[in-house]
Order: structure tokens, then C-alpha cells, then sequence
């Protein structure tokens, strides 16, 4: 196995453990991140993002699948299944990773799937109704945004 197909393995294993430490470790401290939600993180922003999601994730499941990659770039399948908080409503999130690499860690990490597949499953009616919208699509930026910061202000005050 290529070396980086294993980096993004260890990743992933410790996503399954819910271990934010050993996901962060496989990044680069100014690597960026994006997906439908959470669009271009930077440095301390991505590893914050990950110790907020599974601190808060009380059911999280991980699985992966099919990982790839080369001295530059890598590939992932993954699924996670999940209750979201907000509304107690059930997701199964389907995702493509990819990955870009330097020096032994990840440098960019892009994680995509359909934000309207997913506000259906965590937003229920109104998801089904309006999920499509920009405009829903952008309260649910807005506010994973505004979490985001929330939590790293925290982190910083030693709360």
C-alpha cells in the first residue's frame, strides 16, 4: 500500500474512533478543506471542524471504502450515519474524498456530496421543500460557519 493510501487510512480509522488528535495529526498545520458545508478551511480551522463534529457526534458511524493514492493524490469513499442534533432526524451522508498531499501529509482535503440529499435527511420537511434553495443552503452555511467559530472561541478561552 502506497504510503499515503495508508495516511488516509490512519485518517479514517481514527475518524471511526472519534480520535480529533490523530485526524488532525495527519494534516498539514496550513492544509485546507472544503465540502457543500464547510467551504475553504484553512489551517486551524480544519482540525478545530473535526474535534467539534465528532465531540458532538453521540452515534457517529464511519465506514470507508475504496482509497487510492499516488505521491500527490488520493481518493476515498466514505459514509457516515448519524443522528443530527438539531433536529433528532437520522443522516446517511454518502461522500467522494480527495486529497492532495505534501510531505508525508494531507495539504488539501475536498469532501463532496449532494447538500440537498443531505438536508432532506437532516432537515425533514422543510429540507424536502426548500433543501435545493440557495437560500437554505446558505442558512445551513451560515450557521455550520458561525458554529465553527463558536467553538474555536471556546477553544481558545480554555472552555
Amino acid at each position: 500500500m502506497h504510503p499515503n493510501a495508508e495516511l488516509v487510512t490512519r485518517f479514517y480509522g481514527a475518524f471511526q474512533r472519534r480520535d480529533a488528535d490523530a485526524m488532525a495529526a495527519c494534516y498539514l498545520p496550513d492544509a485546507r478543506f472544503s465540502d457543500p458545508v464547510f467551504q475553504d478551511l484553512r489551517g486551524p480551522q480544519v482540525p478545530a471542524m473535526w474535534r467539534m463534529l465528532v465531540g458532538r457526534a453521540q452515534d457517529l458511524e464511519v465506514t470507508v471504502r475504496d482509497i487510492t493514492a499516488n505521491d500527490t493524490r488520493g481518493l476515498a469513499h466514505w459514509e457516515a450515519t448519524y443522528t443530527f442534533g438539531k433536529t433528532g432526524r437520522r443522516v446517511h451522508n454518502k461522500i467522494a474524498a480527495s486529497f492532495e498531499f505534501q510531505d508525508g501529509k494531507i495539504a488539501r482535503h475536498m469532501d463532496a456530496f449532494d447538500l440537498y440529499a443531505w438536508t432532506r435527511m437532516a432537515l425533514g420537511p422543510s429540507g424536502v421543500l426548500l433543501g435545493w434553495t440557495p437560500l437554505v443552503q446558505g442558512r445551513v452555511r451560515r450557521k455550520a460557519a458561525a458554529g465553527l467559530a463558536k467553538f474555536m472561541a471556546g477553544e481558545s478561552s480554555g472552555r
